[in-house]
């Protein structure tokens, strides 16, 4: 399946804003559901420590790379640009 321009747009929009979204938060904490499966994905038993305060699991903190959201906001703008320099649906060859 060859990617048309509005696939094209969507994809290089999403990962734009994704990168925006990196870029501003300098971590993301996960729900218990989730910091349960990362621990068992990854084998880690830091994550299933009780708390002293809360009778809930501990919850995975993630700190993406500075560097990813700068690569993504690239990516996205590229992929964005070449999907506007590319023929509409319309045209002819």
């Amino acid at each position: 399946m060859q990617l048309k321009r509005h696939h094209l747009l969507l994809i290089g929009l999403l990962l734009f804003f994704f990168g925006i979204q990196f870029r501003m938060v300098d971590s993301f904490t996960l729900n218990d559901r989730s910091s349960h499966f990362v621990a068992a994905q990854l084998g880690d038993s830091g994550g299933q420590q009780q708390s002293l305060w809360q009778n809930a699991l501990a919850r995975k903190v993630v700190q993406p790379p500075r560097w990813l959201g700068l690569a993504l906001m690239s990516i996205g703008s590229v992929l964005t640009l070449k999907s506007l320099a590319m023929r509409g649906h319309g045209h002819a060859d």
